[in-house]
């Protein structure tokens, strides 16, 4: 029997859209996977592993799930730190403020910051007053307060990879079609094949694998040793998040009746969640033996949801 899960997890994106579409929102769980995140796994640039989809970014992902939802917003970037304050501070007054990506190592609330290491955050800025930010941060800080200009460090993102310009941020959320969620995930299986079967519109990084090829050379990489850094994010992000989504996935599938799909995208979040163990007590035969378990899920996933479609 597959649970879904409940719980804590680095959903910011998601938690954060969530926040600003109120009550009309979806649950956070089905607003991840129409970002598109679930299907797949890239190696960025042959050395950064992720369970994303190869080529995908939160800004896509955001991207698509406010498209799919029936939605649409104004978005901003650029300029100054004065200039991206400014607009902060007039876009406030219409309603909350997606801000994001930011730079997570700088939100200085947060316990052990004040270094930054390229780690993607996303929350809400509810107000601008005087030299105060007022916000809620979906990693636990509800009406979180930052002094002005060490927000504006964190949002400039400076080593957050792909983030074109600083200062993103998105509001003036309203909505063009209602859609409600049975048919906005229906909408977004196209989407969803389209990233299994390794999408050719999408620029990434030089040596970039995804999919079976990403997980069969992740396994070589543990083998070789792991790089510190790289085993690091993996214990405190990249397996949570991508064993959530996955189990997400599992979930959103069973309730379209695509039975097949959500076997197969219950089975993936079982095995990746199964890496934690290994990832920490430093199990590198299991560890790689897992992901190369997991390589050829992905091909099995497609070929399940195309048969889900045309049974449906």
């Amino acid at each position: 029997m597959s649970v879904t899960y409940v719980g804590s997890g680095p959903y910011c994106y998601a938690n954060s859209l969530a926040m600003v579409l109120g009550g009309e929102a979806p649950p956070p769980a089905m607003i991840e996977v129409l970002t598109g995140s679930p299907y797949g796994m890239q190696l960025i640039g042959g050395r950064l592993p992720l369970f994303d989809a190869f080529g995908w970014d939160p800004e896509i992902g955001i991207d698509a799930a406010l498209g799919l939802l029936g939605w649409e917003c104004e978005r901003a970037d650029g300029g100054t730190a004065a200039a991206a304050l400014d607009r902060l501070r007039r876009a406030c007054q219409d309603g909350p403020v997606l801000a994001g990506p930011l730079e997570l190592g700088l939100l200085a609330y947060q316990p052990g910051s004040g270094k930054a290491a390229g780690a993607d955050h996303y929350l809400v800025v509810l107000e601008v007053a005087g030299d105060t930010v007022l916000a809620h941060d979906p990693q636990g800080y509800p009406y979180a307060t930052l002094p002005v200009g060490a927000f504006a460090e964190a949002w400039r993102g400076e080593l957050i990879p792909y983030l074109e310009r600083p200062f993103r941020m998105r509001h003036r959320f309203t909505r063009r079609e209602q859609v409600g969620p049975e048919e906005a995930l229906r909408r977004s299986l196209p989407a969803g094949l389209a990233w299994l079967a390794g999408r050719t519109d999408v620029e990434v990084p030089p040596g970039t694998l995804g999919s079976a090829e990403a997980a069969e050379r992740t396994a070589e990489l543990v083998e070789e040793g792991l790089d510190p850094e790289i085993r690091t994010l993996w214990q405190a992000f990249a397996v949570r998040v991508g064993a959530r989504r996955l189990n997400d996935l599992a979930a959103c599938l069973s309730s379209l009746h695509l039975d097949a799909g959500a076997a197969v995208a219950a089975e993936q979040a079982r095995i990746v969640g199964g890496l934690q163990g290994p990832l920490v007590s430093g199990d590198d035969a299991v560890l790689a033996a897992g992901l190369r378990r997991l390589a050829p899920t992905y091909e099995r996933l497609r070929t399940a949801l195309i048969t889900d479609r045309k049974a449906s």
